[in-house]
Parts: C-alpha cells; structure tokens; sequence
C-alpha cells in the first residue's frame, strides 16, 4: 500500500565493514547498526556476496536503500584530531517520479537518528571534549555522506535519487505537457468547428454532397491530426531549448547509464503521439455531433480536458508500474496516457510497454471512428442533443 510506504519505517539492507584485527564489530559502528535496525526494517542479506548481490536482494523485498559503513568508521571518530565519519548509502530508485523523493527522505532521517544515538554516546563516555571536537562530537556522521543511487541495473556513484529524477522529469516533462496542450486546443477547435457548422447551417451542405460519410469523418479527423502533430513538433522544439536552459545545473549525463533515446525511440514517439491526438481528435467529433450550436459545443471540451490531465498529473508524482493495478487499467484505458509515458518507457528500454500502447491507441481510434461515421448518419447530426420536453397530462374538457 502506498500510505504505508510514505509513513511506516523505511525497509533497508545494513552491512558492517567496520571491524576490529579480531573480526568482531568495532563498539561505535554497532551502535549505529543498532540505531539503524531500530528505526527501519532490515532486510536479511544472507547469501549476498558483493554490493550488486545485496542491492537486488534489497531491491526484492521492496527495499529503499543499502546502508553500509566502512571499515575506518571508528576511527575516523577516535583519532586524535577527529573527522566527521561517512556513510555509504546506496539509494534503490525502483520507479520514477515526484513521490520516489519520500523513501530517501526517510532514509536520511533515520540516519540523522542514528548520528544523534552516536553522539550521546560519544558525550557519555569521554571525559573532556577539546573545542575542536565538539562540532564533530555533535554531529559524528556527515550529512553530505558517500550516497549513490541503484537504478535500472547501475550504481550510479555520487548521485542521489533527486538528480536522477531531476534529470528524468527534464527530458519526460515536455511531452505530457505538449500533449495536454495540444489536445485542448486542437479538440478545442474540432468541437466549436462541429457547432459552428451547424449554427451556420454548412454541416447540411456539405452532406449533401455525393462523398461518403465515413470519406468525410477520417477527411475532417485526419487534417485536424496533421495540424495538430506540426503544433506539437514546434512546440516540443521550444520546450526543449527552454527546459534545457532551465535545468542544465540539475541534470546529469543518463546516457553513460545507458538511458537515452535514439531515431527509431523518437520514432516511436512520434507515432504514439500522433495516434494519441488523432484518438482525441475522434473523441471530441462524437462530442461535437452532439452540440446543437456553437455556444453549447463550448461546454463540451470539459470532459477531454479532464481525460488528459489525470494521466499528465498522475506520470508527473507517480511511476506507472508503481500505481495499484485499478490505477494502472484507468491510466492505460486513456489513450492520451501513452505519449506521455512514453519518453521514460523509451529511455528505460521498456518497448513493450510502447509497443502494447500503440496497439491500443490504434483500436481507440478506429473504434471512435466506426462511432462517428455512425452517428453522422443519424439525425443528431443535424439537430444535435436536445432536452426532453416534460409531458403534460392530458385534460378533458370541463374538467
């Protein structure tokens, strides 16, 4: 459950190299152990034999993070002239997105637990603090300690959770926000188009026209596409120079991890973004048939908005592969979802996930077609939705 993730005790994975010549843990590296242990849940590490072993059995039980500490712990604390001592924390990134911040937060947290257990400690058992230890004494273990981040099968070394997705959400952000973009204002336009027509009375001309209806559904649908596919090229060549200047301080190279994305990705891209407007575009020609004019046709765009921004709100906190399984049949079921996943699915090799999407988008669209052709030619096409009239009893006369 995502609640309990967010607010209960942090799974980690704990591994001591601090030990004395005869094997046994050093005093100072144990009371962190212990302080560790106490506040979060462990997982047992038995069996595992390197780091990469250890992550992936962490990762296995849902953990959050590999806390080790190196051998030198202590006495980086004892010396005569006393440092700050580090940690090594290997962050597990097991999804994407605004919420996967929280677990590392709470892992920092425990850590900063465990550093105040050692410093009581540290004050309890010496008998004088020179004044140039103090500030170590009150804070043992350094807050800006060796962290790295286990993501997509790499170590990435000195590298936190919150650069990785800092630099994910720089290079995904841009399509979400163009499609939502483009599916207002292209749908926008389909629908007041289909009332305009019929307030200016030209739908009825053109029907009458000896061009078949389904000629004149995937005409309308296919130029309303096509228009809509160029605004979304130039406006993601202008978010990409904009995002780009905007977060070049936060970003980090992905593609030394092996995530990044080549010709046939943005390929791919393309056609599951235009098949995503085309299926909107379809969409919101069922709705515009319903419009008896302009004005109600106006209302009518809502229900689209609505559509594409749960997905475009969702994919920005939240991993796809991270929802409970009702939350990922609602996102998959919006085909307004799959160009806005797409770019950290490309990324992460995750073609099947593109691919599935594509299939679905295709039958969305001719399923909205099969629609539309049918209902332009019923007599709603004409005369739009309109209210029953509330029947009236009958009265006899003299009565």
């Amino acid at each position: 459950d995502l609640t309990e993730d967010l607010t209960g005790a942090p799974t980690v994975g704990i591994i001591n190299y601090d030990v004395n010549d005869d094997g046994t843990y050093t005093e100072l590296s144990t009371i962190v152990m212990d302080s560790l242990s106490e506040n979060s849940q462990l997982v047992d590490l038995t069996g595992a034999t390197d780091i990469n072993s250890m992550l992936e059995k962490v990762k296995e039980a849902g953990g959050t993070a590999l806390i080790a500490i190196p051998q030198g712990f202590s006495s980086t604390l004892l010396a005569e002239n006393p440092q700050q001592a580090s940690l090594d924390v290997y962050f597990i990134m097991n999804s994407t997105g605004l919420v996967e911040s929280v677990p590392s937060a709470m892992v920092s947290a425990v850590i900063s637990q465990a550093s105040n257990d050692l410093s009581v400690f540290l004050i309890d058992h010496m008998s004088s603090i020179a004044p140039a230890t103090a500030a170590v004494i009150q804070n043992p273990i350094a807050q800006g300690t060796n962290v790295h981040t286990y993501f997509n099968g790499d170590i990435m070394e000195g590298i936190t959770p919150d650069l990785v997705n800092a630099s994910l959400s720089a290079n995904s952000f841009i399509v979400p926000l163009i499609v939502l973009m483009i599916i207002v204002m292209a749908g926008g336009i389909v629908i007041s188009s289909m009332g305009m027509e019929k307030e200016n009375k030209t739908l009825e001309t053109l029907l009458t026209m000896p061009v078949k209806r389904s000629h004149i559904v995937i005409g309308k649908l296919g130029a309303a596409a096509i228009i809509g596919l160029a605004m979304a090229l130039i406006y993601m060549v202008g978010m990409m120079f904009y995002t780009d200047a905007l977060m070049s301080g936060a970003q980090i190279d992905l593609a030394q991890y092996g995530i990044s994305v080549g010709v046939m990705d943005y390929l791919l891209l393309g056609i599951s973004l235009f098949l995503a407007i085309f299926s909107a575009l379809a969409l919101c020609m069922i709705l515009g048939i319903f419009a008896k004019d302009y004005k109600t046709a106006q209302g009518l765009i809502m229900p689209i908005t609505f559509l594409a921004m749960v997905p475009f709100f969702l994919t920005m906190f939240m991993d796809y592969n991270s929802l409970p399984l009702i939350g990922q049949v609602l996102i998959f079921a919006i085909p307004f979802s799959h160009p806005m996943m797409a770019m950290n699915n490309l990324m992460l090799d995750n073609y099947s996930m593109i691919l599935a999407g594509i299939g679905y988008e295709l039958i969305f669209a001719a399923v909205m077609i099969v629609i539309a052709v049918t209902l332009f030619k019923k007599d709603i096409l004409i005369i739009g939705r309109t209210k029953k009239k509330a029947k009236t009893p009958n009265h006899e006369d003299g009565q």
